[in-house]
């Protein structure tokens, strides 16, 4: 329980005690002036009466301002939910986009790759071509020096072509 209601209770207790010590002095009739007429009350329990009065007004507004808080809080709850369900949808299709454009660009990345794939597998084509082309050159280059320099050779050591012929053949 809170503090407050806690020492109301204790208050009214206190006070029914107090009463009920005090019952004869509080039914004590008396004289009571109300400014145009004298009337003879019990003083004792009309003012008990008065703050039984009081205490159930000021419990009854109590009671008003809680309820009229508790509605306020229950909209602005709703509302809250709403909004938050709002920015829940929001952030899902910020999410849902975000991943819609991560997909294109993985989409756009795989097509560059390959075309650059494809531009790379071609010039490597090209380059094996030229260097067959260069390796047959150098192999006929070379084929050709070697047949120059034996040339030069059976001329120098004065071999016939008969004998040259004779030392390629194979024995038989």
């Amino acid at each position: 329980m809170r503090i407050r209601t806690i020492l109301l209770v204790v208050g009214i207790l206190l006070l029914s005690g107090f009463v009920a010590l005090n019952l004869d002095e509080f039914t004590r009739v008396s004289m009571l002036s109300l400014g145009f007429t004298t009337v003879q009350v019990s003083l004792g329990l009309l003012m008990l009466l008065l703050l039984v009065i009081a205490t159930v007004v000021f419990l009854a507004s109590t009671l008003y301002i809680q309820s009229t808080h508790l509605l306020e809080s229950r909209k602005y709850a709703r509302e809250l939910n709403t909004q938050r369900e709002l920015a829940d949808k929001a952030e899902a299709s910020r999410f849902t986009e975000l991943r819609s454009y991560l997909e294109v660009q993985a989409l756009a990345a795989q097509h560059r790759e390959a075309a650059a794939a494809t531009v790379l597998a071609e010039r490597f084509a090209q380059q094996q071509q030229a260097l067959m082309a260069r390796l047959e050159q150098m192999d006929n280059s070379m084929a050709a020096t070697v047949g120059q320099l034996e040339d030069q050779l059976e001329r120098r050591n004065g071999i016939s072509s008969l004998q040259k012929d004779h030392l390629t053949m194979p024995l038989v």
